[in-house]
């Protein structure tokens, strides 16, 4: 596990558990809504943000990179290099309350969590499958799965200076 994506709705705990997961690996963290999103939260075109992931990449062997950007992102350069994945795919219920109570968003934010489901999640599946077959992919569901899955990292982590 040395370059990780995190992916799922707003509000399922993205920036969380990606900045857990550096301080357990030592990974270093990429938040990719800090790069994306320039002032007055507009989106870098397409044409841009292709190679600034590729520089990104090219610069950072091991990472952590954490943002699911719906129907702005290009997901598919982040997929290519990942050796892991995890998605959150926790309720819309518990994700919408979550983004309600961390900060007001706009408009297309709302329609993208609410649709998120039927319209983000097979697109973001048909990609991993194509674009990260080989890479592990962790499909977390509930808080209990993403604390299960963050104590057996502190585990492993701890294990091998047991021996």
């Amino acid at each position: 596990m040395k370059r990780v994506i995190i992916l799922g709705r707003g509000g399922s705990g993205k920036s969380t558990l990606a900045r857990q997961l550096s301080k357990i690996t030592g990974l270093r963290l990429i938040e990719i809504d800090k790069i994306f999103w320039q002032p007055g939260l507009a989106a870098t075109p397409h044409d841009q943000w292709i190679p600034i992931q590729r520089q990104i990449l090219a610069e950072n062997n091991e990472w952590i990179i954490d943002g699911d950007l719906g129907p702005y992102d290009v997901i598919e350069v982040r997929l290519r290099a990942a050796d892991t994945i995890v998605f959150l795919d926790l309720s819309l219920a518990r994700c919408a309350w979550r983004a309600f109570r961390r900060a007001r968003e706009r408009a297309d934010f709302w329609l993208w969590l609410f649709q998120y489901h039927r319209n983000s999640q097979p697109l973001l599946m048909k990609a991993i499958a194509e674009h990260a077959p080989a890479a592990k992919l962790h499909r977390l569901r509930s808080p209990q799965e993403v604390e299960q899955f963050i104590t057996g990292l502190k585990v492993s982590k701890i294990a091998p200076t047991l021996k």
